[in-house]
């Protein structure tokens, strides 16, 4: 992709502080565009901002939680305090959980629902006048797990699968003003050190580290976050294996619930 193809583009991602976020921060500024990070962590915020300067200085962050409302509100406002405009929207803030529905505590349910989607709808409602003045890329990071429900992530497949009926709303109601809306399905990635997700009784737990075959860089997650972006696609789905899910289970729902029980411990063992 050429270095100035995103060359003065504003980029607002949410959830830029580390892992996915962040590496999409940095592929869009290698690209040329302005960036505005987010995140709750000002420590974070401030090392991914300073990685940014060794490529550009057009950076600014916002430490903001965006599941709440006046987070939404706060970071789009700062970034056309900033920049004057916004061209990019990505929202890729969001949590996982692990445990199964009968264990679970409700809360498990509201603390998902309020990050995973309304920390994508509340800095995206007054982000859409910007975007529409600049014809511009709204873009929602979900998961594999947003195509089918899978045992032990009931909330958060829930959550991702969320997120495509509001991509679908949005693409329809906006297109008479050329607004470009993606969803990429992200696949097994590797995380960061200390990765946290939500035990079943709503308390954090540190994830295991991911290795191994098929799991994803989050370089190439990122290259394929800019490529939707740069082809305006509306979905994108990552790994062979999401590719395989997306095609089978709309058609054949039975055949992937057959294969799920048969890998049960397999799966459990793979999603610690």
């Amino acid at each position: 992709m050429s270095p100035q193809k995103f060359q003065g583009k504003v980029a607002v991602i949410t959830g830029s502080s580390r892992g996915i976020g962040k590496a999409i921060a940095l592929e869009l500024a290698r690209n040329g565009a302005h960036i505005v990070l987010n995140g709750r962590n000002q420590a974070w915020l401030i090392e991914t901002e300073n990685e940014i300067r060794k490529i550009h200085d057009h950076v600014v962050s916002v430490c903001c939680d965006v599941s709440t409302i006046h987070g939404g509100q706060l970071l789009i406002s700062e970034a056309i305090n900033s920049f004057s405009k916004i061209d990019i929207l990505v929202n890729n803030v969001g949590v996982s959980m692990r445990g199964n529905v009968a264990d679970l505590n409700p809360e498990v349910f509201k603390t998902v629902f309020e990050s995973n989607v309304l920390g994508a709808v509340n800095p995206t409602i007054p982000a859409l006048k910007h975007l529409r003045n600049t014809k511009g890329s709204i873009i929602f990071i979900s998961s594999l797990a947003g195509i089918r429900g899978l045992p032990g992530l009931s909330a958060y497949c829930s959550s991702k699968m969320a997120l495509r009926a509001l991509a679908e709303t949005i693409r329809i109601e906006e297109a008479k003003h050329k607004l470009h809306v993606g969803l990429v399905f992200v696949g097994f990635t590797k995380n960061e050190n200390n990765k946290e997700s939500i035990a079943a009784d709503g308390s954090k737990i540190i994830l295991e580290p991911r290795t191994g075959r098929g799991v994803q860089t989050l370089e190439a997650v990122a290259a394929a976050v800019v490529r939707n972006i740069s082809k305006r696609k509306f979905v994108t789905v990552l790994t062979a294996l999401g590719k395989l899910n997306a095609f089978i289970q709309p058609r054949f729902p039975f055949l992937v619930e057959w294969l799920i029980l048969r890998n049960l411990k397999k799966f459990e063992e793979r999603s610690r």
